[in-house]
């Protein structure tokens, strides 16, 4: 009975994880309503959002079951979280100038470049998932770090319109507090060290 009870509150834990960093990565919605009634992307950044998305994708792979098993939630989110970022990054590219709309096919194509050249090295050089979690686990913590470090990047706007609407802050300090508490249960530093700074990330702010 008790090593049920073990057993599922990790599971719980990262589904309301999961949870809140869906509503994180639909947070930007009504930039993107304002951006098409505008019919331009100015003066929003497209970096946090390309962050979030090489971000995504390498979770995606540090997920997989040759890569780390058991790992099908993380999967979940990060899959769910690289549709999502497209999405957006599509609608910049609609709406942004021709200068701003060739740097950010020019971030796609090297963040697509980047995700193969990985995934290939990963799945034919290590021979067991610990070496495979090692390697990928160790670029997921450096992407995470820079995609909470990436919304310094829209702080001009927020000064400019006196307002934090563009960088949800309560969202980022549950979801990183969400995935730390998951990474204890069992403890998984890949996951515990970006979002463990996350979390101060988003308490400093």
């Amino acid at each position: 009975m008790v090593s049920a009870v073990v057993n599922t509150v990790p599971n719980v834990v990262v589904i309301i994880g999961n949870i809140i960093s869906l509503f994180l990565l639909l947070s930007p919605v009504p930039t993107f309503v304002q951006i098409v009634k505008k019919g331009s992307a100015e003066p929003f950044s497209p970096v946090p959002y390309l962050a979030t998305l090489i971000n995504c994708m390498v979770w995606v792979i540090y997920g997989l079951p040759m890569v780390h098993p058991n790992s099908i939630l993380v999967i979940t989110i990060n899959g769910a979280g690289t549709a999502i970022k497209l999405l957006y990054i599509t609608l910049f590219l609609i709406y942004s100038d021709k200068k701003k709309r060739l740097k950010v096919l020019l971030g796609i194509l090297v963040e697509l470049i980047f995700i193969v050249i990985v995934a290939i090295l990963v799945l034919t050089l290590p021979h067991t998932t610990k070496q495979r979690s090692l390697v990928v686990g160790i670029i997921c913590i450096l992407f995470n770090i820079m995609m909470y470090a990436s919304p310094l990047s829209v702080m001009v706007i927020v000064i400019t319109t006196k307002s934090v609407e563009y960088m949800p802050f309560f969202l980022s300090l549950a979801d990183g507090v969400a995935w730390t508490i998951y990474a204890f249960l069992p403890f998984d530093q890949f996951i515990t060290v970006p979002n463990g700074l996350g979390t101060l990330f988003s308490v400093g702010s």
